[in-house]
């Protein structure tokens, strides 16, 4: 590719010297390299005397190649170094709905600045699904709770999400803040499908504090469990990120939980011997970063 950028700069000036003293170069090292050049292509590109270079008929037609040539190897250099910093390439995200719904757009909007050339794929999923998804590599990372003890997965932790009572706001006036863990026993107690995370660890509190809270009603989707909750048939336990996915035509209110206070650690798995693509690590680094002005 050099002695081709050398015989466009001479095709360019028309001049041996000045190409060699734009090229820092001798002048009989120029010489040399476009004679290779001819003798590779067993074509003479120039006609030349002590006071002229002029392109041959077959010089003339090799300029508009080599512009060609040149331009889209500087293009593919281009997009190289975009994919090795992280610039252009492709992510996909897998997320508990929760996570997905408010912390990661704010994080991927300020991932996007500057990386119009990235494209980024969301996976939703549970906990179980999102291991899965990791594991057959359809998903670079997950955002998600800590897995079962498993080397293969690496864990980074990244906050912690609160479980707090959610309510109507009219039946919020009539509950403490923080909410003794007996409301739970004395309303309606509406929970999440038990193959879920947020059932599982719902259970595990009532456990351990000793409640008799059997749930009323149970449902598969967080907008149902807020369609419930709207409506006045009762109240449920849920991590704070939840919120937003529950504000289905009617307001939401929530009270703190008293001690002991239950909550999950979101954090980032990924596969333990996977090196991530450079966008995949560039967006790892900044949800790292994102985590500690995480809010909910």
């Amino acid at each position: 590719m050099t002695s081709l950028r050398l015989f466009l700069q001479v095709a360019r000036t028309c001049s041996f010297s000045e190409t060699a003293r734009l090229a820092n170069l001798s002048q009989p090292a120029l010489s040399r390299t476009i004679k290779l050049l001819e003798e590779d292509l067993n074509v003479r590109l120039f006609d030349r005397n002590s006071r002229n270079v002029m392109l041959t008929a077959a010089g003339a037609a090799l300029v508009p190649i080599v512009e060609r040539l040149t331009a889209d190897f500087d293009l593919a250099f281009r997009e190289l170094d975009q994919t090795f910093s992280g610039e252009r390439g492709r992510v996909v995200i897998g997320a508990l709905p929760s996570v997905a719904a408010e912390f990661l757009p704010r994080a991927i909007a300020k991932f996007m600045s500057g990386r119009s050339q990235v494209e980024v794929i969301i996976r939703e999923n549970l906990t179980g699904g999102l291991l899965q998804n990791l594991q057959d590599r359809s998903i670079d990372l997950s955002i998600t709770i800590p897995p079962a003890a498993n080397t293969a997965i690496r864990f980074e932790p990244m906050f912690e999400d609160d479980y707090v009572l959610v309510c109507r706001p009219e039946d919020a006036d009539d509950i403490a803040d923080p909410a003794p863990w007996s409301e739970f026993e004395r309303r309606p107690f509406i929970a999440m499908e038990p193959r879920s995370s947020v059932r599982m660890m719902t259970d595990s509190i009532f456990t351990s504090t000793g409640l008799q809270a059997s749930p009323r009603f149970e449902c598969a989707q967080l907008a149902t469990v807020g369609g419930l909750i709207g409506e006045g048939l009762g109240v449920s336990l849920l991590p704070r990120s939840t919120l937003p996915l529950m504000a289905v035509g009617k307001p939401m209110a929530w009270r703190n939980t008293e001690p002991p206070v239950a909550s999950r650690t979101i954090g980032i798995c990924t596969l333990a011997d996977r090196t991530l693509a450079p966008a995949a690590e560039a967006f790892r680094r900044l949800l790292l970063s994102a985590a500690v002005d995480a809010k909910f």
